[in-house]
This record gives structure tokens, C-alpha cells and sequence, in this order.
């Protein structure tokens, strides 16, 4: 068990959410499902919360009601290796949601996610500012993000 993990406020729709984000990443499991009881507050039997894991992440699926929504204030990185990786994550977490910028995207249950590639984080964090800056100015002019433009930007291409 980890000692922090996120939990992830849904309105009713938490084991929809967590089949959905495990059908997304291969490494994925259910680890606990927590029914109401006859105390309630919800329905004896119906479910409250999911805890499952994500690329061995572990996340809470929480039913807590309509009272809060998501937010981009907090979003969900996913480190990719490749441009496969990237499409393979965009495509499936676009399904139902929104593109927004910069390697962000909005989910169907409205998570905010940023799908980016590692070299990308590499080539910002380059000491030589004039290399980030082109590959950031680049970067800002795509919704999702692709390695070769940024590779270009970066060697002056």
C-alpha cells in the first residue's frame, strides 16, 4: 500500500471510471471494493468506493455525489517512451472527453490528463535555454503532443 494516493471524486459512476482507466493501461488491477452498508448513506449493497491500481499507481474511485466536479487544477502525467505510447494513451483517454493543449486532454468523467512524451520533459530541462525555449514555443502550438516537431524545434530544424 502506498502511503499517499490520489482519491477521485465521481457522482455514481466510480466502477464505470475504474473499468475504464484499466481498460486503458495494460498494468491494472481492482484491489478492494467498499459496498454501503445498512448505516448508510447510500443504498445498502451499492458501491462507495473502488481502490485499484494503474501502472501500479494506486487511486480510490470514490461514489461521493454531485457535489464536487474535476477540474484542470489537478491533472493525472503520463510518462511516455514513445510517440506509439502517446497516441496508444491520447486516443484511449480522449474516448467520450475533450482535447484541450499542450499534451491536456479532459476524460469523459471530466479528469484532466497531460500525455507527454519523456524526451519532451528531457529537451525543457536542457541548460541550454535557447533548445527549451524553441522546443516550448513549439509545443505550445500543439493539442496533442508529437516527438518529431519537438525534436526539430530542439536542433534548430
Amino acid at each position: 500500500m502506498q502511503k499517499i494516493a490520489p482519491c477521485l471524486w465521481f457522482d455514481g459512476n466510480a466502477e464505470e471510471a475504474a473499468d475504464f482507466y484499466m481498460s486503458v493501461f495494460p498494468a491494472s488491477r481492482i484491489a478492494t471494493t467498499l459496498h454501503y452498508t445498512d448505516a448508510g448513506p447510500g443504498p445498502a449493497g451499492k458501491v462507495v468506493a473502488i481502490t485499484f491500481e494503474l501502472e501500479g499507481q494506486e487511486f480510490m474511485a470514490l461514489n461521493g455525489g454531485p457535489q464536487y466536479t474535476f477540474t484542470p487544477a489537478i491533472s493525472l502525467l503520463v510518462h511516455c517512451e514513445s510517440q506509439q505510447e502517446v497516441d496508444h494513451y491520447w486516443s484511449k483517454l480522449l474516448d467520450g472527453g475533450e482535447p484541450v493543449a499542450c499534451g491536456w486532454l479532459r476524460d469523459r468523467f471530466g479528469v484532466s490528463w497531460q500525455i507527454a512524451p519523456n524526451v519532451l520533459l528531457e529537451m525543457l530541462r536542457d541548460p541550454d535555454r535557447e533548445k527549451a525555449s524553441r522546443v516550448m514555443a513549439q509545443m505550445m502550438k500543439m493539442v496533442k503532443l508529437d516527438i518529431a516537431p519537438l525534436e526539430q524545434a530542439y536542433r534548430g530544424e
